[in-house]
């Protein structure tokens, strides 16, 4: 019987907390199962292996993101909505860099479901901005790109120089709203972007 109280969700939760303590190399069937005090053999009673814990990590590391930038741009549209969103991104980084590592990109209908679920998030500032269909996607690209790049370089201490980087950061985020464009909610002649799209 599996022990009372462990779950995959728990597992997952173990994992995470082994990778926030020790780093993504750390991880091993053989530690977290040392951190749920349980035998080895006994996650398997929960997760598939090695490989379907580390896509559930990264389903739980894209959750996260999700609910953070979900809730940093509620109530808020345009601009300030969209910086809200870079902020809330590269928040989460600093807040959880090792688990963020973690984050693997591979095709999986589980990963791509939750990638979806946030870029639904990043889709409905740029509607507020007036971006739709193609004109979205191409903006998303660029965002992701920008705040993924800058808070994996920061998690990683790529930046040596002595400026502050909470400056650089807001600079970023200047650059990349006054360079989006303004359709002022005029629909692209593409169509909106579909939901849930992963792959962006």
């Amino acid at each position: 019987m599996p022990r009372a109280g462990l779950t995959p969700d728990a597992v997952v939760e173990h994992a995470v907390r082994l990778i926030d303590d020790s780093g993504p190399a750390a991880l091993t069937l053989g530690a977290v199962a040392q951190r749920a005090g349980v035998a080895t053999p006994s996650l398997y009673k929960h997760v598939g292996g090695l490989p379907q814990l580390r896509l559930l990590i990264s389903v739980r590391v894209l959750d996260e993101l999700t609910e953070r930038t979900a809730a940093a741009v509620l109530g808020r549209s345009g601009d300030e909505a969209l910086t809200a969103f870079l902020r809330a991104y590269r928040a989460y980084v600093r807040g959880h860099p090792n688990r963020y590592t973690a984050l693997r990109q591979q095709p999986e209908p589980a990963l791509d479901a939750a990638a979806g679920r946030l870029l639904d998030v990043l889709l409905a500032v740029l509607r507020g901005r007036g971006l739709h269909g193609s004109e979205a996607v191409h903006a998303a690209r660029c965002l992701r790109s920008a705040a993924h790049g800058f808070a994996v370089l920061e998690a990683a201490g790529g930046f040596g120089l002595p400026e502050d980087l909470d400056t650089s950061y807001a600079v970023l985020v200047g650059t990349l709203t006054a360079g989006l464009p303004r359709l002022d909610g005029t629909p692209g002649s593409s169509g909106d972007a579909p939901a849930g799209d992963a792959t962006v």
